[in-house]
């Protein structure tokens, strides 16, 4: 499975990234939404992206105007995590999300939801 991890968290996206490559999953790392979007231009081939909803320079909500509204990018199952207000970040978005949890949340829960939302893809 390919991932693409999307936070500003140094933490989390160690904690991730060390979750996914355990299993021999491949990981691509951005740390804003910008960043993910410039990955996104020359490899869309994703089975499952996870992004935070709050980051610096481009948050999850911008960054998924852009994700869901490239027909390269749309198919692509994206879960959104925040340690904001989780209604808040569905109300104002205008794509829905395949999952949007709230943080603390335990990362092997994050996952296997990943594993579950790109299992589509996979088979």
């Amino acid at each position: 499975m390919k991932v693409l991890l999307v936070d500003d968290d140094f933490v989390h996206l160690l904690i991730l990234r060390k979750i996914f490559e355990k299993s021999n999953h491949e990981v691509v790392v951005a740390h804003n939404g910008k960043e993910a979007l410039q990955y996104l231009e020359f490899d869309w081939a994703f089975h499952v992206i996870l992004t935070d909803m709050i980051m610096p320079i481009m948050d999850g909500l911008e960054f998924m105007e852009h994700l869901k509204g490239s027909t390269r990018t749309a198919g692509i199952p994206t879960i959104g995590f925040t340690a904001g207000d989780v209604e808040y970040f569905r109300q104002k978005s205008n794509h829905s999300f395949d999952s949007l949890v709230a943080k603390p949340l335990d990362f092997y829960d994050l996952y296997n939801l990943a594993r579950f939302a790109a299992g589509n893809q996979l088979d």
